[in-house]
């Protein structure tokens, strides 16, 4: 995928610059949502079908995700790739943004707040766990719960 712009900040908005494809590596990131139903099914702003589709094939384009092969009948799984991890700083930046200028749900906002109080050390830890998760990278062994496990926790926290 070739960008119109020489400019960097150009060139990523051409990739990253739409609502929804920034909703799917969300919901990719952090839900680990990896097929295209749960993606669907899953999205709180109600995505369209024939958008998502077009998302995806965006995203595996520009070197964002990858699609695994799948059989007829079964379902294709698509994992980040080291330039979807590297979204995640993004993501993050964004997820500030919204919870200092933004009302929302207090669910979504206390997974970013937990967030920004780990800072960049949290971030990097939950990188490292994406690459395990999508790269098939070793495993970084810890009698302590797992980022995501922390998030996740702090997401059911919300809703007690």
């Amino acid at each position: 995928m070739e960008s119109r712009s020489g400019c960097p900040i150009g060139a990523a908005v051409e990739v990253l610059g739409d609502r929804w494809s920034l909703l799917i590596l969300r919901d990719v990131v952090f839900d680990d949502r990896r097929y295209f139903r749960a993606l669907l099914t899953g999205s709180a702003e109600g995505i369209a079908s024939n958008i998502l589709a077009d998302r995806l094939v965006r995203l595996v384009e520009a070197g964002i995700l990858t699609r695994g092969t799948a059989a007829r009948g079964q379902r294709a799984r698509y994992s980040l790739t080291e330039a979807g991890i590297q979204t995640l700083p993004i993501l993050y930046a964004l997820g500030n943004w919204g919870l200092d200028w933004r009302s929302g749900d207090d669910e979504l906002r206390r997974r970013q707040h937990l967030l920004r109080d780990g800072g960049p050390a949290f971030l990097e830890e939950l990188m490292a766990d994406l690459r395990v998760r999508h790269l098939g990278a070793p495993p970084n062994p810890s009698a302590e719960p797992g980022p995501f496990e922390r998030l996740e926790t702090a997401r059911t926290a919300a809703t007690e």
